[in-house]
């Protein structure tokens, strides 16, 4: 059964605009079953994971495509690179939108073929597992998240309750679709399947990892310190792998979407910002699977609590502009003091800061840092603590209890 998606309203303006559009996304999050959804009957469907077809693709894409005219549905569009002059030549001969839907699960090869291809005529949209509100069955409410009162206060209404015990499930199973709407589903097989999967497909095969042990044990270092400052050199300890070889398998992280990066707040008006970023694991249930916890109980109560706490709220966040087709604007502060800010989310030059506390009753205490962003001479917006609080409440004259279901 499909699920509706926050990103088909973005998805009905874009195919109207480009000639080509392309969804990217790690694996297993749904991009071919989104596009087929939004597909009708005279759209044919060819996927790269087929070998025959792969290798036609390859060796004669122009062939390929005589067969499979647009429109058409691409399937794993990083395995045949060589269709993508085709493809321009084809939008550039028509110069009609809506031609040509790709999914690809790899960035770090394919985005820079396609940028170089397909300029100025594809449509680059960043699709990631469920979010809280689509599971929720409300993805039409879903919004670009600012704490402002109006929208709290509307996703609130539209909102079910989320207690400590349901919320650690969430976390625990993670937003794959597979998994997030099957409970019958046993969650170690899941993530086991991924994993190899992951290791076996796209790095042994897009990366030229050559030692997949030491690379899973990078995984699980990089697992066990999402939501802290990267430290490239721990991390490389741990996978017993030089610094260089260990900042090129996090950029492979990165771009197949299994981390996110938060990089600091930083600007001219002053020098004593931290200027290293935040890694945050994309999907909390892989997170915890790496990091070995058995149960949402024993992760509720262990000390990973707190961060993969954060983990998922980042990750909603995120969501809730990618899955608008925008550009998340989204910082952390942190300076020389160890003032810190969880997160500033700046928009149309308006700072909004966010703490993240998990507790049902946070006090003014969690916003003390708030003040030493005045110094910054940027307009600041209202801001907030997302917690566990059950309704929205007045914090300050400038900040609010946010509950962290309305996310």
């Amino acid at each position: 059964m499909y699920t509706s998606r926050t990103l088909e309203n973005f998805f009905k303006k874009a195919k109207r605009q480009f000639p080509v559009l392309l969804v990217t996304g790690p694996r297993q999050v749904g991009k071919t079953t989104f596009l087929q959804h939004q597909s009708d009957k005279k759209r044919s469907y060819v996927t790269l994971d087929d070998p025959l077809i792969c290798q036609l693709a390859k060796k004669d894409p122009g062939l390929l495509l005589q067969r499979f005219p647009p429109p058409v549905l691409i399937d794993e569009i990083q395995y045949a690179p060589e269709l993508l002059p085709f493809i321009k030549i084809a939008v550039d001969r028509k110069q009609q939108p809506n031609m040509f839907w790709l999914t690809g699960s790899q960035q770090f090869h394919m985005m820079k073929n396609v940028s170089e291809s397909l300029a100025g005529r594809v449509g680059i949209i960043n699709l990631l597992g469920l979010s809280h509100r689509e599971l929720s069955g409300h993805s039409e409410s879903v919004v670009p998240f600012t704490p402002t009162s109006k929208l709290i206060s509307r996703q609130f209404k539209k909102t079910n309750s989320l207690g400590l015990t349901d919320l650690y499930q969430l976390i625990w199973r993670g937003s794959f679709p597979a998994i997030a709407l099957n409970k019958k589903m046993d969650r170690d097989l899941f993530y086991s399947s991924y994993l190899q999967t992951y290791l076996q497909r796209d790095i042994r095969d897009l990366a030229n990892v050559g030692n997949e042990m030491a690379f899973l044990r990078f995984l699980r270092a990089a697992a066990a310190r999402t939501g802290q400052l990267l430290n490239m050199a721990d991390m490389a300890r741990d996978a017993d792998v030089s610094q260089n070889t260990a900042k090129h398998w996090l950029s492979i992280l990165q771009a197949s979407g299994i981390v996110y990066s938060l990089e600091p707040f930083y600007n001219n008006l002053t020098k004593r910002l931290v200027k290293r970023p935040k890694l945050y694991f994309l999907d909390t249930g892989l997170c915890s699977y790496l990091t070995e916890w058995s149960s949402p109980q024993t992760l509720e109560a262990g000390a990973m609590s707190g961060a993969i706490l954060e983990t998922w709220i980042i990750a909603e966040i995120l969501k809730s502009y990618w899955h608008n087709g925008q550009r998340a604007p989204l910082y952390f502060y942190r300076d020389k003091d160890k003032k810190e800010i969880d997160l500033l989310i700046i928009r149309d030059g308006t700072i909004y800061p966010l703490e993240f506390k998990k507790s049902a009753a946070p006090g003014k205490d969690s916003i003390r840092h708030f003040n030493v962003l005045k110094k910054l001479k940027i307009p600041l917006g209202p801001g907030g603590v997302i917690c566990l609080a059950e309704q929205p409440l007045p914090l300050t004259n400038t900040a609010q209890v946010i509950p962290i279901a309305t996310l």
